[in-house]
């Protein structure tokens, strides 16, 4: 499976390692990812995301079924 967030679809950058002499050589910038259940009252389930830390702070901060409902109205989720 790809490290991308499912809620805001975040992944990997492409940049350049630059050595003292200025080399330039390609690298990839990770994205800061975690799995994690989540329970959804509405739906009385528990549910596991791959989520970026970035999402997992919005979570906290707005709940999960506020985040959900504006990851579906962005097309990251499905149903």
């Amino acid at each position: 499976m790809s490290r991308v967030c499912e809620l805001t679809g975040k992944k990997a950058m492409v940049g350049n390692n630059v050595s003292h002499a200025l080399n330039r050589t390609k690298r990839k910038f990770g994205a800061n990812l975690v799995k994690k259940r989540f329970y959804i009252p509405e739906e009385d389930k528990w549910v596991t995301l791959k989520v970026s830390t970035s999402a997992l702070k919005n979570i906290n901060k707005k709940g999960i079924s506020a985040v959900l409902k504006e990851a579906r109205a962005n097309g990251f989720l499905k149903k």
